[in-house]
């Protein structure tokens, strides 16, 4: 048997560079990084080696990854945008979020509003209104509140409009 590192000697291993190489058809995000799509799918390489993957409409993991590589130093805003094609803004604010709260930020949804215009009371009264027959138009204009809020109460059920009945003209009999 053959001794590699004979005594006596100072030998350390020397870590290997890897070679900026790529698959055919990747776009470079940095000298080490780069991305394909293929089949409705984003590889993202680090060299030759698959490091990440997610749907090509599945935003979320998208921003996710793009936002660690700057947080972790791996690539700049810049180089993002550059290579993505995404608004610097967009970039920044994706940072910010994985900073601010983190990687499930990403895959929550958005927090909706309540709305300011229709309070309980004003509920009532808009559907008091509705059950006399008034019209969305009339009760918006007299409530003061727009008519796609009294419209959008009504789609998320807060609101109950009557189903007006259509009058039947039937012919004269000879």
């Amino acid at each position: 048997m053959v001794d590699l590192y004979p005594q006596g000697k100072n030998h350390e291993l020397m870590p290997q560079v890897q070679l900026p190489i790529f698959p055919a058809g990747t776009t470079s995000i940095t000298p080490a990084l780069a991305f394909q799509n293929r089949d409705g799918r984003v590889l993202s390489f680090n060299g030759h080696l698959p490091v990440f993957m997610h749907a090509v409409e599945d935003f979320g993991p998208f921003r996710l990854f793009a936002s660690q590589l700057i947080v972790n130093g791996t690539a700049s805003q810049r180089q993002v945008v550059e290579a993505f094609g995404v608004p610097l803004v967009t970039v920044k604010r994706c940072v910010k979020r994985l900073r601010e709260r983190g990687a499930g930020a990403f895959f929550n949804p958005a927090q909706r509003k309540q709305g300011s215009k229709l309070t309980p009371e004003r509920l009532a009264q808009a559907q008091s209104l509705l059950d006399l027959g008034r019209s969305v138009p009339a009760i918006s204009q007299e409530m003061g509140v727009l008519k796609s809020t009294l419209h959008k109460a009504i789609d998320d059920g807060r609101l109950k409009q009557s189903i007006k009945k259509k009058k039947v003209v039937r012919a004269a009999a000879p």
